[in-house]
């Protein structure tokens, strides 16, 4: 898949309105931050993951710090409406995915102390709730309702295997599904990008992403017009080699790439799932299954609005899409669920660990 992404922005990164006259800049930045991300990858399978364990705290307050940041120039940088990025000179970093990370560790790390009080209402619920909700707050000021929804979806996914009652589950979803409607309500942008996914013709100006890449993908047919043949980079599909990297995949390659893609991402969410039944213990257990939900859910968003499944959002394509910030928490994601493997795989029995334990244990 990062083969993939890497041709695909050599294909359509020439043609973005921002290339600075550059054809290969985003090209050469994504190869940057793919370095970047090869290199935290090796050294986190290397790293004991109860690294994480310890440091919880220090990823929980700095990236509260970072998001808060990006309210403020010129560290914070504001692109397209949204205040999601902060500069670091060579290059924009979004803080948000540092706190995919930290919640992940943070809800891994409090779940694996508090055990036999999962089923609780304040240790198992309300406490973790109140802890992570001052991230989705801040991400949600940032006007990115698509991450603090997906952070949210995956804390619910990850609370359910950890114990918490099903009940203070079904709450938490009413609540986030009441403000995910008022946010589309009272932001004008985000109601033109609701009712155009309900009925994109009546409303083609919203809808305009959308419509482009549906006609992406069946201008491409089964086989594609060829790597570098697509029109729809051309300036008439928007952020062709970021979030709507897909549908160019669709145009060019075919609908037998599309679908290699989409199987990829199944192999993903299956490997990894095998891969994290075999931690040693309970942090290992909720802190891999965190971080390949964020990675799977963000990949079913991101193909569900390209192919008008989904309503718009703007989301990255896992390991595809340009975005170093995206791809740097991806790679470091998967070094982390090695680790975790390696050292299941250094017991001396196979069973996982948590089948093991007398005490309470998650839902699997």
């Amino acid at each position: 898949m990062v083969v993939l992404g890497i041709v695909m922005l050599y294909s359509t990164g020439a043609y973005a309105k921002d290339a600075r006259g550059d054809s290969f800049f985003f090209l050469k930045r994504q190869l940057m931050w793919l370095g970047i991300g090869f290199v935290a990858c090796l050294i986190a399978s290397h790293v004991d993951y109860h690294f994480w364990q310890k440091t919880w705290w220090i990823w929980l307050a700095l990236s509260v710090v970072l998001l808060a940041l990006c309210f403020i120039p010129p560290i914070g940088k504001r692109i397209n409406g949204s205040n999601r990025w902060i500069t670091l000179g060579f290059s924009n970093f979004q803080p948000s995915e540092l706190a995919k990370l930290a919640v992940a560790v943070f809800l891994a790390w409090w779940f694996s102390r508090h055990e036999a009080s999962a089923g609780k209402f304040r240790k198992g619920f309300a406490y973790p709730m109140m802890v992570v909700s001052v991230l989705l707050g801040l991400i949600a000021m940032e006007a990115d309702i698509g991450t603090t929804a997906l952070i949210g979806c995956a804390m619910v996914l990850v609370l359910f295997i950890a114990g918490t009652h099903i009940a203070y589950l079904g709450s938490m979803v009413i609540a986030g599904l009441a403000a995910v409607g008022t946010a589309i309500v009272l932001m004008p942008e985000r109601m033109g990008r609701f009712l155009a996914f309900l009925d994109p013709e009546k409303y083609p100006a919203d809808a305009y992403q959308t419509l482009q890449g549906l006609i992406a993908f069946g201008s491409g047919g089964i086989t594609g017009l060829g790597l570098g043949n697509g029109r729809q980079k051309l300036s008439y599909l928007p952020f062709a080699h970021t979030d709507f990297i897909f549908p160019m995949v669709g145009e060019e390659l075919g609908l037998v790439f599309t679908l290699l893609v989409v199987l990829s991402y199944a192999i993903v969410a299956v490997a990894g799932t095998l891969m994290v039944l075999r931690a040693r213990d309970r942090f290992g257990l909720l802190l891999g299954f965190a971080l390949l939900t964020m990675i799977c859910l963000q990949a079913i968003v991101n193909i569900g609005v390209t192919t008008s499944l989904l309503p718009n959002k703007g989301m990255p394509l896992p390991f595809i899409s340009y975005g170093g910030s995206n791809l740097l928490f991806c790679l470091l994601s998967v070094g982390i669920l090695i680790n975790i493997f390696r050292q299941g795989l250094a017991e001396k029995t196979m069973m996982p660990a948590y089948k093991m334990r007398a005490r309470t244990t998650p839902r699997i």
